[in-house]
């Protein structure tokens, strides 16, 4: 996605600059590489850097920016446990790898990269803001111990002793001590830099991508006047999937965008600043190295509409005033709103369409950040191999074919 600078620029103070450093670049496509990925997001990158280590020849395309749309306006929380749900007991196996694995990820990255990621090994606080709150926050404390997920109940004293800046009517919490966050934007930076010393090609800005077959065999991608001989292409293309023209006819893959709106905050005085990241009913806190605060995010089914809108921002300030009462001195830095890419039962979708070389990686929510390691894992294992390792084979198209 291509988030409109113009948002950012009549809304925030200042417009938050897209991941910079050096990028992989080439002034026209290839001839032969063994995989296009398509869609230059955190999913395609990082199947695109993992490829890479596997000695494959990979070229990215994308037609905005590389990681200007979704990963961009992510918040980067890495929250297994907080985000785990009633009916998600399919995607969980999945999600605990990735986040199992993220610690080496983000170490090998930013060795090989240079770039620090500010990975916070900080947990994750859900509050119950009142006592109307409390008993709903007992009931997900109870799921969430059901279901197997290391969580700790916590006393409100003891809430308001690990973030003083709480609300004093903050009545109790749960923390996830194993939930974390990244910096989605120093992420895409990183990853692009390694492609670059992976000798992997991006190509941004790309206009219409064409795919090539022959017999229902993938022959390569076309760009404009431009081939590139391939016999793989991944499609990592987000909340876009369904519209895209890369599917085979008669092919459909259930993602849809749901809209967020989001916010930064930028506290004046670093004792206003949170320590980890608070979720309450309303909205989430996450705070940042350089002292951003994010403030998300709203969740609207309203297609691409990218407006933001008076009552989604009237929302995010007044569920984040409620939690936190010092964000009335802070300065707002940016509005913005993303399309999170979301399947019929909010979990990836990832693996082999047609049998003809085109594999898909999509439909990850809420948490593409979260599920970049394995998601690149397994699709990297497919190509290399030819079958997803067991914890994502039951994440593929075939789970949403209906059985005459």
């Amino acid at each position: 996605m291509s988030v409109p600078s113009e948002v950012y620029l009549k809304i925030g103070a200042r417009l938050p600059a897209p991941a910079l450093g050096a990028k992989p670049r080439c002034a026209q496509l290839p001839t032969h590489a063994d995989v296009v990925v398509v869609g230059a997001g955190v999913i395609g990158l990082s199947i695109a850097w993992r490829a890479a280590l596997a000695g494959l020849t990979v070229v990215v395309v994308d037609r905005g920016e590389a990681g200007a749309g979704t990963t961009f306006s992510a918040t980067g929380m890495l929250a297994a446990t907080a985000e785990h749900e009633s009916g998600g007991a399919a995607l969980m196996p999945f999600a605990l790898e990735s986040q199992a694995l993220w610690p080496a990820f983000c170490a090998e990255l930013e060795i090989e990269s240079g770039v620090n990621l500010d990975f916070r090994r900080s947990g994750i606080l859900l509050v119950a803001l009142s006592r109307d709150e409390l008993d709903r926050l007992r009931a997900r404390h109870t799921f969430l111990t059901n279901s197997g997920l290391d969580c700790a109940w916590i006393s409100g004293a003891d809430l308001r002793a690990l973030e003083p800046g709480l609300r004093p009517s903050a009545c109790a919490g749960i923390y996830c001590p194993n939930d974390h966050q990244v910096d989605p934007r120093a992420l895409v930076t990183a990853l692009l830099s390694a492609l670059t010393l992976r000798g992997v090609t991006l190509i941004e800005n790309c206009g219409e991508v064409g795919i090539e077959r022959m017999n229902n065999t993938i022959e390569g991608v076309r760009l404009s006047d431009a081939f590139c001989r391939a016999p793989r292409v991944v499609m990592a293309t987000g909340a876009w999937t369904a519209m895209s023209d890369l599917l085979p006819a008669g092919a459909s893959v259930p993602v849809r965008p749901v809209k967020g709106q989001a916010l930064a905050l930028r506290a004046r005085d670093q004792r206003q600043a949170l320590a980890r990241i608070v979720w309450t009913e309303q909205i989430h806190l996450a705070p940042k190295r350089d002292g951003r605060l994010i403030v998300g995010a709203t969740m609207e089914e309203t297609g691409f509409d990218a407006s933001v809108t008076a009552g989604g921002v009237y929302a995010l300030l007044e569920g984040a005033r409620r939690a936190l009462p010092c964000i009335e001195e802070m300065e707002i830095e940016a509005i913005w709103t993303g399309f999170r890419p979301t399947s019929d039962d909010d979990a990836p979708i990832l693996g082999d369409v047609d049998g003809s070389g085109l594999v898909i990686a999509t439909g990850h929510h809420r948490n593409g950040i979260l599920l970049a390691p394995a998601t690149a894992d397994a699709i990297v294992e497919l190509l290399a191999h030819g079958e997803m390792p067991p914890k994502a084979r039951g994440l593929t198209l075939k789970r949403f074919k209906r059985e005459d």
